[in-house]
């Protein structure tokens, strides 16, 4: 079982004081039900409801008071009452209005209760008048495998350890690479990590990645508010997984008839699940980073793996030499986005993309990371520094000289020059250095 770096977060708020019931949110099949069973090691007593089960949705009787559904609570599944070291997993809760709204009780009159709740089409709730007790509840969102996870999948534990040296062992550099090139191919869904790393072969993951796809198709109907919705639902999720990685317009998505107001409703209903995430535009080179949601955004699905297989490009990562290569640079900047989401601990600062539209010198970076009060940009690209014409334009206007370029090459540092004479630090990132990105900056601008 993969030791997940969301465990972390969650010993966190085992701990803190003041601690409110957790909502655990992400997309199905991502893992949130095996992280809390791994979780509840740290407790003596444990107990989980799957509300999917009648017998557990029973539990949950309208017009009760709160301490007699506790009480039924605990006697159907034998635990002790008030035991200190307790943890209650209440999974699949979007199945009970009443589970929902006693999760306020949970915090006001059993704060030494700790209570974790998840469920696979949580989000749907925030569309049918459904929600949480606002300032009673705290939430986490858990992301398919990290790089560093599926590594631990794979049982690289010493590749894991190596990630922690600075500066990165050269010795390792080749075997990183190819394990990355492996990751960026299967991608980071639980399951179909597990299957990769058991045979070795990408064709025996086929069976996993249809099954996920379907359940996302059939969880169009939980979603929608009428069957026509449920319809633009699952048209949107099919052509999402074909525009992954691009500049997307609402109106006719995906070669269709539908309005620009019906996509971008549907849009918003998978970026609530999890399905989907849309980066916009900024223009900012300094903070805040200034999102401009009238723009194209640039759409982001779930998993890179899925979008290989739903593609048919599978084949691709055997023909090309570089990762950059693959489907048009298109995997390498998209798994780019995934671990930098991944990366991000709130909902609210999440990855964005810098771009200028002028009519004679337009512009585009692929990523911009915020660090301290620096905005550093991130381009996903190889060849030669001096052909970064977007990197420069937003280095002549920006107060610093840094920037990071993520690549198959090797761990290096040049100083480059911009077009207009402003001399620059890149940090040439190899892509399997991703998940330290945070370290690999604050040494760069440091001067370390």
């Amino acid at each position: 079982m993969v030791k997940r770096t969301k465990l972390r977060a969650l010993l966190g708020w085992k701990d803190r004081l003041g601690r409110k019931p957790l909502i655990l949110r992400g997309a199905r099949q991502v893992g949130k039900t095996t992280l809390v069973n791994m979780f509840a090691e740290e407790f003596d007593h444990y107990l989980y409801l799957n509300l999917e089960r009648p017998e557990d949705r029973n539990l949950f009787p309208e017009n009760t008071p709160f301490e007699q559904v506790v009480r039924g609570i605990f006697l159907a599944k034998s635990k002790p009452l008030n035991a200190p070291s307790t943890l209650l997993f209440i999974d699949e809760i979007q199945n009970s209005a009443v589970a929902i709204n006693l999760l306020r009780y949970f915090y006001e009159e059993m704060p030494q209760l700790h209570v974790i709740a998840a469920g696979s089409v949580l989000e749907s709730l925030l569309n049918f008048n459904e929600s949480f007790p606002v300032g009673r509840v705290e939430y986490e969102y858990l992301h398919p495998f990290t790089f560093e996870e599926f590594l631990l999948a794979r049982g690289q534990t010493g590749l894991v350890e190596a990630l922690d040296i600075y500066p990165f062992p050269a010795g390792l550099a080749t075997r990183m690479l190819t394990e990355y090139s492996a990751y960026a191919l299967v991608g980071g869904m639980p399951e179909a990590v597990s299957e990769y790393a058991r045979t070795g072969d990408i064709y025996t993951v086929s069976r996993v990645y249809e099954s996920l796809l379907s359940s996302y198709l059939d969880d169009a109907g939980k979603y929608a508010s009428h069957q026509n919705q449920a319809a633009l639902l699952r048209h949107v999720i099919t052509s999402a997984f074909l525009e992954a990685g691009k500049r997307i317009t609402y109106e006719g998505f995906g070669k269709s008839q539908y309005k620009s107001r019906e996509v971008k409703e549907a849009l918003q209903i998978l970026e609530k699940a999890m399905l989907i995430r849309l980066l916009h535009p900024s223009s900012s080179v300094m903070p805040p980073i200034a999102e401009n949601k009238g723009r194209a955004p640039k759409l982001q699905v779930l998993d890179t793996g899925l979008l290989n297989y739903f593609a048919g490009i599978q084949k691709e990562f055997a023909l090309q030499k570089n990762l950059e290569e693959v489907y048009a640079g298109r995997v390498a900047e998209h798994l780019t986005g995934q671990e930098l989401i991944a990366a991000s601990s709130s909902r609210f600062h999440q990855p964005a993309f810098w771009m200028r539209e002028k009519s004679q010198s337009s512009a585009e970076i692929d990523y911009i990371y915020q660090h301290d009060d620096l905005i550093i940009p991130v381009e996903v690209k190889s060849g030669k520094s001096g052909r970064l014409r977007s990197l420069h334009l937003f280095l002549d206007m920006c107060p610093h000289p840094f920037a990071v370029r993520v690549y198959s090459g090797e761990l290096s540092t040049e100083e480059p020059v911009t077009q207009s004479g402003k001399r620059y630090k890149l940090l040439n990132l190899p892509f399997y250095l991703l998940p330290r990105l945070k370290t690999y900056v604050a040494r760069m601008v440091s001067g370390g």
